[in-house]
Order: structure tokens, then C-alpha cells, then sequence
């Protein structure tokens, strides 16, 4: 009897998020009201760090990242903005966490509600995915459509692998 599998993970794409801080960095070097702002933005391995001259362009450089960010199909979930903080020279510095991977509670409640309304599929958690078995393409189908209706409400943007 053949059986079907898929991984629920929470990933972006690098990549597209190295595209979008380049355009913010283009953009705010050419707009008139950021371009004397000294505005630096540095990506690092788990966190964006945004520092500028003050709380009002910071506003306008999150705005912009928020915007860009859209435009390049990368879910705003992904970003967690700390509170900002003040450095020296009357400047201000934002850490933006990135967000990848599904926290332990995540994959436990995701897992619950999947066991709870669909009785032909089995939930394993994998490290930082989850992964969804069955027996009919149709039963994974389902799943997706039921982990797509919950996605709203988690903080959280999700993805469908490996589906065979």
C-alpha cells in the first residue's frame, strides 16, 4: 500500500531577503527626506539591524522594508521588530529578529489540530517541521486546506515540501 508524505516548515528565502535589503539601502539613499540620515542596515544569520539618525526615519526605513518586502513575495511574519533603542550621537538602533523554523509549541498545537480533525493522516514533528502521512492524496490535500485556514492565526509564515 503506498503512502503519502509532505513537511509543514516556516522558512523564507535568503536570498529574496538579501534583494529587499538592497533595494531598501538604494531607496533610502536616494530619497531626499533619508538621504543625509547616515542609515545603516546589516543583515546578520538571525536578525536585520537598522540604525539611523532618529525615531522618524527609522519609521520610514521600516515602512520601506515592509513595502519591499511584499513586493518580493516574502511574508511580513518573518520579521519580529524589537523596541528601538538609542545609541551614541543621538542615533537610534532597531533589531529585527527573522523568524524560521516552527517552535516546539507551534508544531505541538499544529499537530493537535491536525489529529483532532482529520483521523486518516499521522503527525510527526521533525526537529523544526512537521511531517503529515496518509494513505490518499486526497487526506493530504485536505491537510494542507486545514493548515492554510489556521495560518491567520499563527504568527508564522508556513510552507508545503516534499510533497511525494
Amino acid at each position: 500500500m503506498a503512502s503519502y508524505s509532505f513537511d509543514v516548515v516556516s522558512d523564507f528565502d535568503r536570498q529574496e531577503l538579501v534583494n529587499t535589503l538592497d533595494q531598501v539601502r538604494r531607496d533610502v539613499g536616494t530619497r531626499y527626506d533619508l538621504k543625509d540620515s547616515n542609515t545603516e542596515i546589516d543583515l546578520e544569520e538571525t536578525e536585520v539591524v537598522i540604525t539611523t539618525a532618529s525615531d522618524m526615519t527609522l519609521q520610514a526605513v521600516e515602512d520601506i522594508l515592509r513595502t519591499k518586502a511584499t513586493k518580493r513575495n516574502l511574508s511580513l511574519k518573518i520579521f519580529e521588530f524589537q523596541t528601538p533603542e538609542n545609541v551614541g550621537g543621538n542615533r537610534v538602533k532597531q533589531v529585527v529578529k527573522l523568524k524560521k523554523g516552527l517552535s516546539k509549541e507551534l508544531a505541538k498545537k499544529l499537530s493537535k489540530i491536525l489529529r483532532d480533525e482529520l483521523k486518516k493522516v499521522t503527525v510527526a514533528i521533525q526537529g523544526e517541521s512537521l511531517r503529515i502521512t496518509g494513505k490518499s492524496k486526497d487526506d493530504l490535500q485536505a491537510a494542507i486546506q486545514l493548515v492554510k485556514s489556521k495560518e491567520d492565526e499563527l504568527d508564522v509564515p508556513l510552507q508545503f515540501e516534499n510533497y511525494r
